[in-house]
């Protein structure tokens, strides 16, 4: 399953294009390395997502092409989630 589409399927981020987006800003790595919104997620892999102050590190635990909103957090495990400091070149300000 693509990755934009199985961030998005397990409920990890909201939108699509949410997940698309943070991919190409390279704030994706899957097993890793980083990720392209297209790149292929497996059973196993390690998603790392950076999103404002905060980093998720998740193992995929299966792949379903539809889930119920409830089934999402299955489809998943967290292995670490830990606050990061932002630096102003980051964002270019």
């Amino acid at each position: 399953m693509r990755l934009d589409k199985y961030l998005k399927v397990a409920r990890i981020l909201k939108r699509r294009s949410v997940s698309k987006e943070l991919a190409d800003k390279e704030r994706v790595m899957v097993n890793g390395r980083r990720a392209k919104p297209a790149t292929n997620v497996e059973i196993g892999d390690t998603i790392t997502i950076q999103f404002g102050n905060r980093e998720l590190t998740v193992k995929v635990l299966d792949t379903p092409k539809q889930v119920s909103k409830n089934d999402a957090t299955l489809m998943f495990e967290v292995i670490e989630e830990k606050r990061i400091e932002i630096r102003k070149e980051d964002y270019g300000n």
